[in-house]
């Protein structure tokens, strides 16, 4: 299949399956908005009325860290079990195994640009405004997007093959919560060594620390970090489609006799 083939049956299936999705539900897409904020609020009630974080822009600092990491957390979840939930499709028609976690992604995408941007306003209506700065945004977020599809790609490939790895990534996703700086500052780790590891093995915690560096600080993101995080996730991607590739029709077969 040609790629701009392949791209427009991932747009079609991805609309598609949004439309279906909003149809079912009375507030249809406001559940776009109203999830990843309610996600907050739970969070917000916690972490600052109950155990007082004290920081004084706790919310600015909550949102910017929790909707960047629900994109993450929701593409690579959707997409692991992608082909495994199309194994009625794939047992008819023989297509490449990786439209499906890519209809996961760029589902998720559609709807995340939807929720950046009442993101951005919240982050301004609290004092925040744009300026230059945030022009950061833009590579930080295509290099996120390229990150998640790798992801996606390998765990729906695992899970193809062995269905328990859903749960280890299900685990995996609350660990990465909880060690992304979500609720809490990475900065606060005193030992600059500790803090470029924690970015080095877990480039979620270093995304949400560029956002609130642009967005909060107004500051300068590691340039440099995010170009090899860029770098190394392309070349996983054409790994990746090389892998799916070799290994369609055994995956095909895998999936079927699950």
């Amino acid at each position: 299949m040609k790629k701009i083939h392949f791209f427009s049956l991932v747009d079609l299936q991805a609309r598609m399956a949004l439309k279906a999705e909003a149809s079912r539900l009375y507030l249809s897409y406001l559940w776009w908005v109203i999830e990843p904020l309610l996600y907050v609020a739970v969070f917000y009630l916690v972490f600052n009325i109950f155990l007082r974080s004290g920081r004084e822009d706790f919310l600015v600092f909550l949102i910017v860290g929790k909707i960047p990491f629900l994109w993450f957390s929701k593409s690579v979840t959707l997409a692991s079990n992608s082909i495994v939930e199309n194994r009625g499709l794939i047992s008819q028609i023989d297509l490449p195994k990786t439209l499906f976690p890519y209809v996961s992604v760029f589902g998720a995408l559609y709807k995340e640009w939807v929720v950046f941007l009442v993101m951005l306003m919240l982050v301004a209506l609290h004092g925040y405004y744009p300026d230059l700065s945030w022009f950061w945004l833009i590579p930080v977020f295509v290099v996120q997007f390229l990150f998640i599809l790798c992801c996606a790609l390998i765990g729906a490939f695992l899970v193809s093959y062995v269905a328990d790895i859903r749960m280890i990534i299900s685990m995996g996703m609350m660990f990465l919560m909880f060690t992304s700086g979500i609720f809490w500052d990475i900065n606060d780790i005193a030992d600059p060594n500790k803090r470029a590891l924690l970015f080095l093995f877990n480039p979620v915690a270093f995304f949400i620390d560029s956002y609130r560096k642009v967005l909060v600080d107004h500051g300068v993101i590691d340039l440099e970090h995010l170009l090899a995080i860029g770098f190394a996730s392309l070349v996983l991607l054409a790994l990746l489609h090389l892998v799916f590739g070799r290994y369609s029709k055994q995956l095909a077969a895998r999936v079927l006799a699950l």
